[in-house]
């Protein structure tokens, strides 16, 4: 026999055992058919309407469709309801220090409110803007606008940090709480806050919210007919951008006609200029490139200080004449204890002082406010020197 007759042989025995074990197998699971098999109907019976009927019942009783799930037990709720009222209602005992909330802040928080909670970037400031909501730009922060003190322990305590909610405990709340208090200046660096004293603590803006009415008193803005395109004859550029590069530049006649001078721009590439500076380098002249780089390190700063006409006290002090003045000196503000104490002691704000407080704030003076952890570079301290150097010539009494 050829090899191909054997290889069908054996094909075919194997094909016939298989079919004849399905059979067997098949054969053994036949069941009969009932007398009466149940058909489709568009009409329940009656077991499946009791059942529903049961279902409708339970929806009612419960409040809840079909009967699923389950009422929610006492502690589950209780896990949830953490919102604090502006009475008090729903304040949990505990305290948190001012000292132990810096010290939580730069950890949990500063990375997106910054280290004096003056915002970085595009999340929000929490401190400063006292006195800005008549602006037309007003900084609406916890110590400027928040009516309730409520209204920021709740927030804390049920959002923050941001992508590790409610994983501050009570305590580190009411210390989180307090820094932020105390970065907006009202409450000092020794204050403790806790339930006991958390409706003690006034709210500059308690008073600043009124009952929306706007649909009658802002009714004389609505225009059925609005104007689409056309609207004016001419379009001028009536204001200058202060802090972003978007204003069109004008050519040099136009901006002299401004006004504008090395004084008010001292960033700007001129030749050195003698000015009058009560500190250690009175006869050293500026250096334009050295302001210029100084400008850009004080970015880092401007959030806290200001420098320039019409500045004033922030969350820092202004700078202007910070060369030669004596430490913690300008009146009315609030000054650290330990800044308190060097300038008791005489000691003055120099190129070699301003240096080692630029490069490490807190091991310089122990105990200051400010958390900024220091410039690293000494290009960086040399030239914001230099561009502070600029605003000696301005009288801090003035401008204060």
């Amino acid at each position: 026999m050829s090899k191909s007759l054997r290889l069908y042989a054996v094909s075919g025995l194997a094909t016939a055992f298989m079919l004849t074990v399905a059979y067997n197998l098949a054969d053994k699971s036949i069941v009969e058919v009932p007398e009466n098999p149940r058909v489709m109907s568009n009409a329940p019976d009656s077991a499946y309407a009791i059942a529903m009927a049961a279902a409708d019942t339970v929806f009612m009783d419960r409040q809840s469709m079909l009967g699923l799930g389950r009422e929610a037990l006492r502690q589950e709720i209780d896990a949830w309801d953490l919102d604090v009222s502006p009475d008090g209602t729903g304040l949990p005992a505990g305290s948190g220090s001012v000292a132990d909330g810096e010290v939580l802040f730069s950890d949990k928080c500063a990375t997106c409110h910054g280290e004096f909670a003056e915002g970085v970037d595009n999340w929000p400031e929490l401190a400063g803007g006292e006195g800005s909501l008549a602006d037309e730009d007003p900084l609406k922060t916890v110590g400027s606008y928040w009516p309730y003190l409520s209204t920021a322990w709740d927030y804390v305590h049920r959002s923050m940090p941001f992508g590790a909610a409610q994983t501050l405990g009570v305590d580190e709340t009411y210390a989180i709480t307090a820094y932020i208090l105390y970065s907006n200046d009202l409450v000092e660096e020794d204050f403790t806050l806790s339930n006991g004293n958390f409706l003690d603590v006034a709210m500059p803006n308690a008073d600043g919210f009124i009952v929306d009415d706007r649909e009658i008193s802002e009714a004389h803005f609505w225009n059925s007919d609005p104007c689409m395109k056309n609207c004016k004859e001419s379009v001028e550029i009536t204001m200058r951008a202060v802090v972003l590069d978007v204003t069109p530049e004008e050519d040099e006649n136009e901006s002299e006609a401004h006004g504008e001078n090395a004084i008010s721009s001292p960033g700007a590439e001129t030749a050195s200029v003698d000015v009058a500076n009560p500190g250690d380098s009175a006869a050293a002249p500026l250096d334009g490139k050295l302001i210029e780089a100084g400008e850009k390190v004080f970015k880092k700063c401007k959030a806290c200080h200001q420098v320039g006409e019409g500045a004033a006290n922030r969350v820092g002090p202004h700078l202007n004449g910070v060369m030669g003045r004596v430490m913690a000196g300008i009146d009315g503000f609030k000054y650290s204890g330990a800044l308190k104490e060097m300038g008791a002691a005489g000691m003055t704000w120099n190129e070699e002082t301003l240096a080692a407080f630029m490069s490490d704030p807190k091991g310089y003076v122990k105990g200051t406010r400010m958390s900024f952890n220091g410039l690293r570079k000494d290009s960086d301290i040399v030239a914001l020197t230099e561009y502070l150097r600029s605003f000696s010539q301005w009288d801090a009494a003035i401008i204060q």
